[in-house]
């Protein structure tokens, strides 16, 4: 650890070594300073993003766990007997504020028509799914975090391969024109 971190000194340090220009030198520090805007930024992005979704998610979690209610549902057609999954079939029930409803729900793989299913309805009575859970909401947390974090390489990434590319450029124009120079002598050209 100690002798990279020598190295990277050396590197970015003013030595007497005629084949290490100062676009070099500039390209190091550049590539360094990077480097800590990346260990400093992507941590804060991920925070920032993570804490950010944590506060939506879990205020939606909330409203809907408050308002959203299981009712029974009489199924009004038989489900196909596939065995894989539930299908979608219509379904009667009653919304919470006494009016009656129709929609498609969830029902189990051979379900007939007349039997009973739990459905999970919104405040103004309509079919929904189950309320966003805790293991959900923090599943988005994570996910948003780390999308930050990955963002704020990506961002990291392509500000030094422009650097390293504005860089080439300028060196190869220098080494173009020392070559313009030295030539004519080499060659006896003018």
């Amino acid at each position: 650890m100690v002798g990279r971190a020598a190295r990277w000194a050396r590197v970015l340090w003013p030595d007497r070594n005629p084949l290490r220009c100062t676009l070099d030198r500039v390209e190091a520090a550049v590539v360094v300073g990077l480097v800590v805007a990346f260990l400093a930024g992507a941590p804060l992005a991920g925070l920032a993003a993570g804490q950010a979704v944590y506060r939506i998610w879990s205020r939606t979690a909330h409203a809907e766990q408050a308002s959203w209610r299981q009712v029974p549902a009489v199924l009004l057609a038989a489900t196909p007997a596939t065995g894989y999954d539930d299908g979608q079939v219509r379904a009667r029930w009653t919304a919470p504020d006494g009016t009656r409803r129709t929609g498609l729900v969830p029902a189990p793989s051979g379900a007939r028509a007349g039997r009973t299913v739990a459905v999970w309805v919104d405040a103004a009575g309509r079919a929904a799914g189950p309320p966003v859970r805790l293991w959900q909401v923090w599943g988005q947390a994570v996910l948003a975090a780390a999308l930050a974090c990955f963002g704020v390489g990506l961002i990291v990434l392509f500000a030094g391969l422009l650097v390293h590319n504005l860089v080439g450029r300028r060196r190869l124009a220098a080494w173009d024109a020392d070559w313009r120079a030295t030539e004519p002598q080499w060659t006896g050209r003018r």
